[in-house]
Formats: C-alpha cells, structure tokens, sequence
C-alpha cells in the first residue's frame, strides 16, 4: 500500500456544540499512518473523497484519553519561584530524557497543582471534516 498525505479542512466542537479549534489557516495535512492525528479520526476519514464532507463523533477514550489521575501532582510553589505562574498557564518541563507540557490547574499558599493530561482529556468530540487533498506521499515525507 502506497501512503498518502491527506489534507482536511475541519471545525472541532465538544459534545455541547462549542468549537474548540477550527482550520482557519488552511487545511490540516498529515501523513497517512504516521501517528500525526487521533488513529480513530484518521481511520474514519481515510476513505473520504477530495470534496467530501462527514461529521466524525468521537468519545473521549477514541480522543485523547480519559483523565489519568497519576498525570496531576503538587508541587511546592516555592520550586516555581522564578516562574511567572497563573491558572491555565503551560509549563514545560525537562524530565530525564524527554520534555513534557504540564498545564497550571490550581495554586494555593503553599502548592501549585500540575496537569500533564491532554486538555482535551475527557471531552467527547465532534470533528466537522472537510476532505481538501489525499495525493500519494513523496520520499521525502516518508523519511
């Protein structure tokens, strides 16, 4: 099987019709198979024609996940000291051999709650797709 780049114009809403996120900037590309989008949203637009339309529900664990509860931990707020910290806010952080975003959920007096789940982590989507391009994969998109 030849591998394709496919390309898709799409508005994302949460189970209660409220867009999260949309193409603006053009049509979303990916490499067919290569992990870059959510395998069961790919796997239900895979066989979409150029043209075609389709709105693909997706329940949270198809998505990103439920919550895992081992991905929130307290840290002292003193450890964050030289960070300009609020609720919400993004951290990066440098473990062992891998870097990982961690999103500011609750500060308190002495601690600050860190969240490494997806913030999509629970939420049921609604994908409204748009089929722009499938053509096959060039050598240097597959390397």
């Amino acid at each position: 099987m030849k591998r394709r780049v496919l390309s898709f114009n799409y508005t994302l809403k949460d189970s209660q019709g409220q867009v999260l996120d949309q193409s603006n900037d053009g049509p979303l590309s990916f490499l067919e198979g290569a992990g870059q989008i959510i395998p069961a949203l790919e796997e239900a637009i895979k066989h979409l024609p150029i043209g075609g339309s389709k709105s693909v529900k997706l329940e949270a664990k198809d998505a990103y996940g439920l919550p895992d509860p081992k991905m929130v931990m307290a840290v002292p707020k003193q450890e964050l000291a030289h960070l300009k910290i609020e609720v919400g806010s993004f951290l990066q952080l440098q473990l062992s051999d891998s870097v990982k975003v961690v999103r500011i959920t609750e500060i308190t007096d002495d601690n600050v709650t860190l969240d490494g789940n997806h913030p999509l982590a629970g939420v049921d989507l609604e994908f409204d797709i748009n089929m722009v391009d499938n053509r096959e994969a060039t050598a240097e998109e597959l390397a």
